[in-house]
């Protein structure tokens, strides 16, 4: 099931898990990345929780837990090569998982019909 936030986040939900990352809107407005910096293996973040951070040509932007959870795994593959992000953000450049500290939370997120119409 793939979820959506107003802050451009998206959630790919397997069980308890989520994959998260940055959607094509929103590696589109950053540009090309240079930098991307990832949450330890192990840290909580409340929802809305600054977990990463993300460095273009154009601006530095954080990158927000959508919901409360626990970091499981991180993807470093982005900050040996952050042009993954944005040549396949919702694939090869997915940022961290997520053990959710209660999956119904991701109920209140937005499906892809609503994220695409937040961004039309």
């Amino acid at each position: 099931m793939l979820k959506f936030t107003a802050e451009h986040e998206w959630l790919k939900l397997d069980g308890d898990v989520a994959t998260v990352g940055i959607t094509q809107h929103a590696a589109d407005q950053l540009g090309d990345l240079v930098f991307v910096e990832l949450p330890e293996i192990g840290a909580s973040f409340d929802k809305n929780g600054e977990a990463a951070t993300v460095e273009s040509v154009k601006a530095a932007s954080d990158v927000y837990c959508p919901l409360a959870g626990e970091i499981v795994e991180i993807n470093d593959a982005i900050t040996a090569d952050p042009s993954l992000v944005s040549s396949d953000p919702q694939g090869k450049g997915w940022f961290f998982k997520l053990k959710l500290s209660n999956v119904a939370d991701a109920d209140a997120l937005l499906d892809e019909a609503a994220y695409k119409e937040l961004i039309a």
